[in-house]
């Protein structure tokens, strides 16, 4: 059971590094630093955004009108976050594992 609390966790950082690369490279988008004509730029970019749109997208929905700030990104973080915390800490001990 623990192996696979280790492999969810694994999983959540490597999703969390993927929402901070696309935030980064929609800032680098917006002031125009890299090119999206480029086509390594355009592949990296629809696959970040193709595995985030799916988990930002009901978020967005939810939040009011910001005029042009997302937010949803910060607030899928502090989830992944919490859920990170639950695996890491409270499940394992629910479990009679201790802190792993």
């Amino acid at each position: 059971m623990i192996a696979l609390l280790n492999l969810i966790d694994t999983l959540i950082t490597l999703y969390i590094w993927v929402i901070i690369i696309g935030v980064v490279l929609s800032w680098l988008i917006a002031f125009n630093v890299i090119n999206t004509h480029n086509r390594f730029v355009y592949l990296v970019v629809d696959t970040i955004n193709r595995l985030t749109e799916p988990v930002l997208r009901p978020i967005r929905n939810l939040l009011p009108n910001l005029g042009g700030l997302d937010i949803s990104p910060v607030i899928l973080l502090l989830l992944l976050f919490f859920i990170q915390n639950l695996i890491r800490y409270d499940i394992p001990m629910w479990l009679g594992a201790g802190r792993y």
